[in-house]
């Protein structure tokens, strides 16, 4: 049975972007090379990653869909599997369809074992303190992914395990979106340096990892948020640093969001109601009212710009025009979830 099956279908490649990832494919095993020190390494943010480890990163997830997905002509079940034996704790505070199908089936492509732990599983830091749930997880498991309500709640994880610990979403950040994010823009650009990136929405966790990401791969970042959902402001500083770094323009902020999206080749937008604010919804989808992505917003984009949402969507964030058009990648977005979560865990396992 596991002979004949494909888990997911590769998305299509632009021509600019197969010739990126041909002339690439023989640099690839020097950027995976620049992975061998991050054996060990805690995951929380994509500020905390070198601009070779995220090159890294991203392109061991090409290699791993190369050799797992569709159109493979490898053998699932004769692929490598280079984290058997490897075991990861995956800790829910807040449920998720995408965070928990991909590292359950990505761990199980790389020859690992995961273990779901859900709120009526584990009371993370209630029953049992952060500090002793991080140590004794640590004794069982190779690895310790979280996802989480406060930042505080993973870097506490991180102070304490022993084994390494993957953000896998905070109230600040959402490092492995941004990887399944960045990844997805290559693979219809190509090179991504000197594209532009327009933020439409709340300034929230997903934002945040994705313009360091964006930054540090040499993209313009320019970002529409209503007053009060402005992005935190030691991510934005921080954000700043790196444009300055890697030759971009400065970050442009704004509240309208036609203002953003023009001369744009990328629209980002993520839902107006996380978890835990759904008593705040009619006060945020009337703040948001304009922040819609629709035919005309994208209109003010370049010709060719592309549309990503992390999901789930709600038709007043996007219109169903947009998002089933051929403008959205918000599906191939969604399978670089697994890709790039089975690179992230062999890189911190060193077993590539």
């Amino acid at each position: 049975m596991f002979s004949t099956l494909r888990y997911v279908n590769q998305p299509s490649l632009s021509s600019a972007a197969k010739s990126f990832i041909k002339n690439g494919v023989a640099k690839r095993g020097m950027s995976i090379a620049a992975l061998n020190g991050f054996e060990g390494k805690h995951f929380i943010s994509i500020d905390q990653l070198s601009n070779e480890e995220l090159r890294g990163l991203l392109d061991l997830s090409k290699k791993y869909r190369d050799t797992y997905g569709k159109g493979s002509t490898v053998d699932p079940v004769t692929a490598p599997k280079p984290l058997t034996g490897q075991s990861v704790s995956m800790i829910f505070q807040k449920r998720s369809t995408r965070t928990r199908v991909s590292t359950e089936t990505g761990m199980t492509l790389l020859g690992g074992q995961s273990l779901f732990l859900g709120p009526s599983d584990i009371q993370l830091g209630v029953n049992e303190s952060m500090r002793d749930t991080a140590l004794v997880l640590s004794r069982f498991n190779s690895l310790v992914l979280a996802r989480v309500f406060s930042h505080n709640d993973v870097l506490e994880l991180s102070e304490h395990a022993t084994v390494p610990v993957i953000n896998a979403l905070s109230d600040l950040h959402h490092p492995l979106q941004t990887l399944a994010d960045l990844m997805a823009l290559e693979d219809h650009f190509g090179d991504v340096k000197g594209k532009t990136l327009a933020w439409v929405g709340d300034g929230n966790n997903v934002l945040h990892d994705l313009m360091l990401g964006g930054a540090k791969l040499g993209m313009n970042i320019r970002i529409a948020t209503p007053d009060g959902y402005e992005a935190n402001a030691g991510v934005l500083e921080t954000t700043k640093k790196l444009a300055a770094e890697n030759g971009t323009e400065d970050v442009f902020l704004t509240t309208v969001a036609s203002e953003a999206v023009k001369g744009s080749d990328v629209v980002v937008t993520d839902t107006w109601v996380s978890m835990g604010q759904e008593d705040e919804y009619e006060q945020r989808v009337k703040e948001f009212d304009g922040y819609q992505v629709n035919a005309n917003l994208m209109g003010q984009a370049n010709p060719g710009a592309v549309f990503l949402h992390c999901l789930p969507r709600h038709p007043e964030e996007v219109s169903d025009e947009v998002f089933y058009s051929p403008q959205s990648l918000v599906f191939p977005e969604a399978e670089n979830r697994m890709w790039t979560v089975m690179a992230v865990m062999a890189a911190q396992l060193g077993k590539m």
